[in-house]
């Protein structure tokens, strides 16, 4: 067991690593999303918010930070400040915009060189060149027509955009002045749209976000300042985090089975280290009990001496009882009780107050088995068998043994009973007294049986104490129910006679749900209200005289439960 408590805490320790590394890798580096206000983009490696985010969530040259409008804001080279309108990180774009609305205001643009950003070049590659001219004059071939207030301010003067390769052929120029050359600028600031994209090349982030995974600052980096930092994907697709759930819910449901497992292991062990105990309490019992000469036997004996346990005589909560021969001319009955019943009190009571009574009264204790698990008592034959197969069969001819033979019967039940109380050293209470446990020997002469409930108290002892009730129902006395009804002595073996007694007279059981007429359900009841009313007792009476015993076995009956 202990080595299987250490495979559980191993199995353990490994289960919650993973469960730790998982957790580690989706909160790595500890650089939640963020963003600036409630409605801005959200901002994410490779950019990071300067003064929120610590310099290892971003890549160097991608600082943004949140102006006092709690909108996102991008510097570029020469100071040039524009908001951030949305981030497109699979396709490695940023949308910026002039917060003065005034985008041709970057003609000519800045020198990006120092940025990690480029601005996107359009296909035809044109050039163009910016002139200022005086608002009375008119060009023909212009991109862009009527004052461009936020360039330059002048309301006398307006700029124009005109492609290099028609500017020469604009007699509208002659009375401008040229202000530069631009080679081959964005559409969206020609035509004054006020939002246009810058792309990033480094790092290549773009194949992550394909995949469903994150891009950060790959792990042990070099610190020099000329080395470029280098990034990976980490985290887990949307397709790797569903087979990872259904690997962690496989893992789990596994551990619990292992957990059940182990559950099951622990309490198979406990009950085994419990029945291992209780064999040693019945061993140190029988070391002491030794000198009273009961013969001890294996489990082999008994199954010699049963012949394979081949004739079973009857069955009942305790076990099953084979009949056995020691030799021709000895025959036993051997009950073997069930295994892990009880915690081996019985056993020892039965054996302790047998193997001290030898007496003709009392069923003779033969021998005994305790080898392992496998426990059995041994008894001498008896070959009538118990008192119930003949009072609960009246109405069979073969087995109503007669009134004479039922009060001799009584007489000696009751001459046993007296025994038990004051014929030995110690009063010896029984608590099982029922037709079950009286056997008839060759002559019909009772013996008591069965002694695995009984306790000794002495002589002078009124009462006897007990935790839990014992017998069988029918036959206990109220008082070892429920101490209300008084305390528990001698009597309730007395209480459980006089129910035996009136089983006899009635030939069934005192409570009786299957007769017909309700009032006779419980026959104690019945019977007293008959006497009492000086009714007869519908009984059997084939004799002279059988009439006037059974009345004086109900009698006694009910004086004993009275």
């Amino acid at each position: 067991m202990g080595r299987s408590l250490g495979i559980f805490i191993f199995l353990l320790h490994i289960f919650f690593l993973a469960i730790f590394a998982e957790l580690i890798e989706a909160g790595r580096y500890e650089c939640p999303l963020s963003r600036c206000g409630n409605y801005g983009p959200a901002i994410r490696f490779p950019f990071r918010l300067k003064d929120r985010q610590q310099a290892h969530c971003g890549y160097p040259g991608f600082d943004l930070y949140c102006d006092e409008m709690t909108q996102t804001v991008l510097e570029l080279p020469s100071s040039v400040k524009l908001l951030v309108k949305n981030i497109s990180y699979k396709s490695q774009e940023i949308h910026v915009y002039d917060h003065h609305d005034c985008l041709p205001r970057l003609l000519p643009y800045p020198d990006l060189s120092a940025s990690p950003f480029q601005i996107i070049k359009p296909y035809d590659q044109k050039d163009y060149t910016l002139f200022k001219c005086p608002c009375s004059g008119r060009l023909t071939n212009s991109y862009t027509d009527g004052q461009i207030s936020c360039f330059g301010g002048d309301i006398d003067y307006h700029v124009n955009v005109v492609p290099s390769d028609s500017f020469v052929f604009d007699e509208g120029l002659l009375s401008c002045v040229k202000i530069c050359n631009i080679s081959s600028p964005p559409y969206d600031i020609i035509e004054h749209k006020n939002v246009f994209p810058l792309n990033w090349s480094k790092p290549i982030c773009g194949h992550c976000e394909a995949k469903g995974k994150k891009c950060g600052l790959k792990k042990n980096n070099s610190t020099e300042p000329e080395t470029e930092p280098e990034t990976e994907c980490f985290g887990k697709s949307a397709e790797d985090a569903r087979t990872t759930r259904l690997e962690i819910a496989g893992a789990t449901f596994a551990f619990i089975l292992l957990v059940l497992g182990l559950v099951l292991l622990y309490r198979a062990h406990r009950l085994d280290k419990i029945e291992k105990g209780n064999q040693v309490k019945i061993e140190k019992f029988l070391e002491d009990y030794r000198a009273l000469k009961p013969t001890r036997y294996s489990y082999a004996d008994i199954k010699r001496i049963t012949n394979q346990f081949k004739e079973k005589l009857g069955q009942g909560g305790y076990g099953i009882v084979f009949k056995g021969k020691l030799s021709n001319e000895i025959l036993v009955a051997v009950k073997m009780l069930n295994n892990f019943m009880g915690n081996g009190e019985e056993f020892i009571n039965e054996v302790g107050t047998m193997g001290t009574i030898h007496h003709i009264n009392v069923v003779r204790l033969v021998g005994f088995c305790a080898d392992g698990f496998q426990r059995a008592l041994v008894y001498e034959f008896l070959p009538n068998e118990s008192l119930e197969k003949f009072i609960f069969s009246a109405d069979d001819k073969n087995r109503f043994l007669g009134w004479k033979k039922l009060q001799d019967i009584a007489v000696g039940i009751a001459k046993r009973i007296e025994y038990l109380h004051q014929g030995c050293d110690q009063r010896i209470l029984h608590f099982d007294i029922k037709p079950h446990n009286i056997l008839l020997d060759n002559n019909f002469n009772p013996k008591i049986a069965d002694f695995g409930l009984a306790k000794f108290c002495s002589k002078d002892q009124s009462a006897v104490s007990m935790t839990t009730a014992r017998g069988t129902i029918g036959y206990i006395a109220p008082e070892v129910l429920s101490r209300n009804f008084g305390n528990v002595s001698y009597k309730s073996n007395v209480y459980s006679y006089g129910m035996l007694l009136l089983e006899m007279v009635g030939g069934r059981k005192n409570i009786d749900v299957t007769v017909q007429n309700p009032s006779q359900a419980y026959f104690p009841e019945w019977v007293y209200n008959h006497l009492d009313k000086g009714e007869e007792l519908q009984i059997r009476i084939e004799e002279e005289g059988d009439a006037d015993i059974a009345k004086k076995l109900t009698i006694v009956g009910l004086w004993c439960i009275q």
